[in-house]
């Protein structure tokens, strides 16, 4: 009996490892280095970024979030917003590999909380895995860990970086 129970634990943790390397180095859809992206769609309770060209989703990519959910209503509550934003900047050098800026906030975002009496908060952006641990991969996908912002892996966020353009809408929808 206990020599079953090895074998059957030694499968087991054989499957484990082989499902999470499988998870790590199967190839995902590349964008053409000449694809433009005109919209990005956010579904927060999806996990889902859509990426638009000519009216047509031609990549959905996986995102990690704000470590808390709902709306975002004040600096530091670690939510991501929700609404139509655009891309409003680029920055090769940040701490999460590059990113891309949101016009986060937008002149709602602003009034919300200002009737509130809190500070709206600012600096969302897509980005990267943190500099010196873009190792870990799709890994980053198991949790929601940002302070606000749409997490990618950097492989992800140089495509990005490349097919859109300042000035792209983006909705981020719950």
């Amino acid at each position: 009996m206990c020599d079953m129970i090895k074998w059957f634990t030694r499968i087991l943790l054989l499957s484990i490892v082989s499902a999470l390397l499988l998870y790590y180095y199967i190839p995902e859809k590349e964008l053409s280095p000449t694809t433009k992206i005109d919209k990005l769609v956010v579904i927060k309770s999806k996990h889902k970024m859509e990426a638009y060209a000519n009216g047509k989703i031609i990549k959905i990519y996986t995102v990690s979030l704000g470590q808390h959910d709902g709306d975002k209503e004040s600096e530091g509550d670690k939510k991501t917003p929700l609404g139509e934003y655009i891309i409003n900047a680029k920055n090769p050098n940040s701490g999460y590999h590059k990113n891309l800026g949101l016009s986060y906030p937008n002149a709602d975002d602003i009034s919300k909380a200002k009737l509130k009496g809190v500070r709206p908060g600012g600096e969302i952006k897509i980005h990267g895995i943190k500099n010196g641990i873009g190792f870990i991969g799709r890994f980053h996908r198991l949790y929601n860990w940002t302070a606000g912002c749409i997490a990618v892996t950097d492989k992800e966020v140089d495509e990005l970086y490349s097919a859109v353009a300042i000035g792209t809408p983006i909705i981020i929808k719950p």
